[in-house]
């Protein structure tokens, strides 16, 4: 007996979806509830940029579609590499990823040296009209490699206290050189991130615990030894003690959230992002999205996120299940990496955790950022594929 199995490409979605195909491994090879999630956050993204760019756009170069137009390019881009990025087997990526996590190294290197500073920290590498941050790059990085060392020796990891120590000591090179930069946000995902795929690897429970005091204790003392963090920290505790100063970002960020209510003020009739708010379109778009679509509006998209970070897990679980364990541990870390930072971005702009420069996935404005969290959800939709392709044969052969 043969088995037929149906063309891998968007078009076939399109077609099982519209028939009202169930999503099982007889039909659909990938997870189109994840394909449709992300697409749908991608559209919310778009939409919220161009609502939320226009004054600063009309700014800074009389056009109050720029950061749509660049927003539509590289929505563009991340498609046409999401394509290409499909087609690449889980296998080449655990081969490379050594090599990955050296080129993100020697980016962070670059960007100290010729970077373009922004807000007074250096994390763009300019290319024309283009701009790379490379700490984007390095999350994925550091993932793929983390996921290659966890397949080839998660006995030692479990049963030596070195062994535990050595994923460890990557992560901490790469915070060293993006502290450099400065960026403790990235830092602070990339090590809630390593030490999730370390619990879920077996270490012991000791080892767990001790790893995370070490890592409060070292963010404590980053934040105390640089001023404007501790601002940042003290603002978020009461920031109406300085409404005009160090709290005026989170301020307006409440006001925009107070001012959406339950529907909304309407798609474009945000105040808060004619310049009252900062990086309406970035950090802070999130509070733009809540004055202009409301409580249903932000409920709606947390749910989205949510489902995208749960599909994620369930496709690691499954790939783990399968005994592909690459792909289990990546498509976990991708789910812990996507929801942490979401919680992170939607606590700074409510006023719930200190501000940390983190985008909103697929949805705030940022180049580096769409291109390397839309790999990364390809990579996940590959990773269902594959594991479903070995289920379907091994049913076959059976």
């Amino acid at each position: 007996m043969r088995l037929r199995l149906p063309n891998f490409g968007l078009r076939e979605g399109v077609k099982n979806w519209a028939a009202g195909s169930r999503d099982d491994s007889a039909k659909v090879m990938y997870d189109s509830t994840l394909l449709w999630l992300t697409f749908g956050l991608a559209i919310i993204g778009f939409v919220m940029v161009t609502s939320a760019s226009m004054p600063i756009g009309q700014r800074l170069a009389d056009d109050p579609f720029l950061f749509a137009k660049r927003d539509a390019l590289y929505l563009g881009v991340a498609f046409g590499l999401s394509m290409v990025t499909l087609r690449i087997p889980t296998d080449v990526w655990q081969r490379y990823s050594s090599v990955m996590l050296l080129m993100s190294m020697v980016m962070l290197l670059i960007v100290l040296v010729v970077g373009s500073s922004v807000n007074g920290a250096s994390r763009w590498i300019a290319l024309g009209p283009l701009r790379i941050q490379p700490a984007e790059f390095s999350k994925l990085s550091l993932f793929c490699y983390l996921a290659s060392y966890l397949v080839r020796k998660v006995e030692e990891v479990r049963s030596n206290f070195w062994g535990f120590c050595k994923p460890m000591g990557v992560m901490v090179v790469l915070a060293v050189l993006l502290l450099a930069q400065p960026d403790l946000g990235t830092v602070v995902v990339l090590f809630i991130t390593t030490l999730a795929m370390l619990f879920l690897a077996g270490v012991k429970m000791w080892q767990f615990l001790a790893i995370i005091g070490s890592g409060v204790f070292a963010v404590v003392l980053l934040i105390i030894a640089e001023p404007y963090r501790m601002r940042r920290v003290t603002s978020f505790w009461n920031p109406w003690a300085d409404q005009f100063g160090s709290g005026y970002q989170l301020t307006q960020s409440l006001m925009a959230f107070g001012r959406g209510e339950l529907w909304g003020q309407g798609l474009g009739n945000s105040v808060q992002k004619l310049e009252y708010l900062p990086e309406a379109h970035t950090d802070f778009i999130f509070s733009i999205l809540g004055e202009e679509l409301g409580y249903i509006g932000v409920v709606l998209t947390l749910l989205m996120v949510f489902f995208v970070a749960f599909r994620a897990m369930s496709i690691g679980r499954r790939a783990l299940a399968s005994d592909q364990r690459f792909s289990g541990f990546l498509a976990c870390s991708i789910g812990v990496w996507f929801s942490f930072q979401a919680l992170v971005n939607v606590g700074a702009a409510a006023g719930l955790l200190p501000t940390k420069g983190l985008t909103l996935p697929l949805i705030s404005y940022g180049g580096s950022s769409l291109l390397i969290m839309s790999t990364a959800i390809v990579l996940l939709l590959r990773i269902d594929y594959e594991t479903r392709l070995a289920k379907a044969q091994a049913f076959v052969k059976r």
